[in-house]
């Protein structure tokens, strides 16, 4: 039974990526200042879409963020400090709660998103999602 659970695993763990869902790890950025935000992002293909989640920790409490795609930017080779342009379709905004827990949920057309390099969130000024600051919690993605 063991040996069974042990060859079945890595099956389950590919199929992830072959049913079109990428799970990504957010890091701190340096405009996050005191904070101390981490959490994951979730991209799944549904279709021609991407829809994509995200849950993130260590947040001011009732403040809003904006999230959203970026193409690669030229002031380097790592996608979160690279000051890539950002995918304006990909906007997803949100309230943290209490604790400072936020909760994003969007979709995405996946041809708008298909050469973007990284997923940022942002502290925002408003509910429309303006953005406050260069992002507060950055991951690299690969499109799925």
């Amino acid at each position: 039974m063991k040996r069974l659970l042990v060859l079945a695993l890595p099956l389950v763990v590919a199929s992830c990526g072959a049913l079109g869902v990428q799970t990504f790890t957010l890091g701190k950025q340096p405009a996050a200042g005191d904070l101390d935000p981490a959490g994951v992002v979730t991209a799944r293909r549904s279709g021609d879409a991407v829809l994509t989640s995200a849950k993130v920790t260590g947040l001011r409490a009732n403040q809003f963020y904006v999230a959203h795609y970026h193409l690669q930017g030229t002031a380097s080779t790592d996608p979160c400090k690279s000051g890539g342009p950002p995918i304006m379709s990909s906007k997803i905004v949100g309230t943290t709660d209490g604790t400072g827990i936020l909760t994003l949920n969007g979709s995405v057309p996946r041809a708008d998103i298909a050469q973007a390099t990284y997923f940022n969130i942002h502290t925002a000024s408003d509910a429309q999602g303006t953005p406050a600051d260069p992002g507060v919690a950055c991951t690299a993605v690969t499109v799925p």
